[in-house]
């Protein structure tokens, strides 16, 4: 994934006055009509432990809950949006998880999304919080809700194995690479998807990358177009994220940022998503990547797309170029 500095864009602010900040917020909703802009000037440039201090300080200030009354005040977008802001990150993953998962049908694009590109750290910690959350197993759910080698993949994913060291084997790569040809685009008839999952399951970074240039050797064509043209389905989309975000993490956000932008309407949640969950760690470098892949700024792209103050909340979470 590649050793560069990460570049968050919202940062703790220095001089924090919890007392201040729940005295702005509750003069803000106090009355007879809503101060949002008060509201996102305090939500959008506190960090996550920030926010989760002023939860505590309001109620104890106020005998009420910050996130109650800022339901009561809020409306649409904006509301989702600073709900998502609210929630530590793995407490709000685990809440799109189990919304993917609820009613009929599967949300697949957002079980891959949050499930297939995490660390092993993430991983542990939105299990730990799905279970506080809904008192349920997170990894049962997964395997109630899904089925075949697409099951296969997510279970093992959750099992938060992935060596993370940056130790490569060239024996191995090749080894690696020589497997899954043999597994699928090596053989007369099927694919065995077990050879797919366990090296992008379980191979690190740097190590995966060894074996996608193996593998083009090999084969004569990427590892994207052996996926390709030898899975189909949620299977294929999960196994192309993985080698998306071994390659380039942030081309990844920035990637999945436009296509919630693209076509007929916006796909609001997944903008909210992506902004809320990467702008305490590396949203600065996604934004780079989206300039260099699409020559607009995020900032602009927003802008033009979104409206209102939930468009001011993105841009003030997502900082000017």
């Amino acid at each position: 994934m590649g050793n560069m500095e990460m570049r968050p864009t919202v940062t703790p602010v220095d001089d924090f006055s919890p007392e201040a900040d729940c005295e702005t917020l509750r003069d803000a909703m106090s009355g007879r009509g809503t101060d949002e802009d008060e509201i996102m000037a305090i939500l959008a440039n506190r960090s996550t432990l920030q926010r989760q201090i002023l939860k505590e300080k309001y109620e104890g200030e106020y005998g009420d809950e910050l996130l109650r009354d800022l339901k009561r005040e809020l409306r649409g977008d904006l509301e989702d949006c600073i709900m998502a802001v609210m929630d530590p990150p793995a407490v709000y993953e685990a809440r799109q998880l189990r919304k993917a998962m609820v009613g009929p049908g599967t949300d697949d694009e957002i079980l891959i999304e949050i499930i297939c590109t995490k660390s092993n750290e993430r991983i542990e910690a939105i299990k730990a919080a799905y279970a506080i959350v809904f008192e349920r197993s997170l990894m049962e759910d997964v395997r109630d809700e899904t089925s075949g080698d697409f099951k296969t993949l997510l279970s093992m994913m959750l099992l938060a194995e992935r060596d993370e060291s940056w130790e490569i084997d060239e024996d191995a790569a090749e080894a690696d690479a020589q497997a899954i040809y043999d597994a699928g685009e090596g053989r007369w008839f099927g694919t065995d998807e077990n050879e797919f999952t366990k090296v992008l399951a379980f191979r690190n970074y740097l190590q995966l990358r060894l074996v996608f240039l193996k593998y083009a050797v090999i084969a004569g064509n990427t590892i994207e177009e052996a996926i390709e043209s030898e899975t189909s389905g949620n299977l294929q989309k999960a196994y192309l994220a993985i080698c998306s975000i071994t390659k380039d993490v942030h081309g990844y956000y920035a990637q999945k940022l436009h296509d919630a932008m693209r076509g007929v309407g916006t796909d609001d949640d997944a903008l909210i998503r992506f902004i809320v969950v990467r702008s305490e760690f590396d949203l600065g470098n996604v934004k780079d990547a989206y300039r260099e892949k699409f020559d607009n700024g995020l900032w602009a792209d927003i802008s033009q797309e979104c409206k209102g103050d939930y468009r001011r909340m993105l841009l003030s979470l997502i900082r000017e170029d």
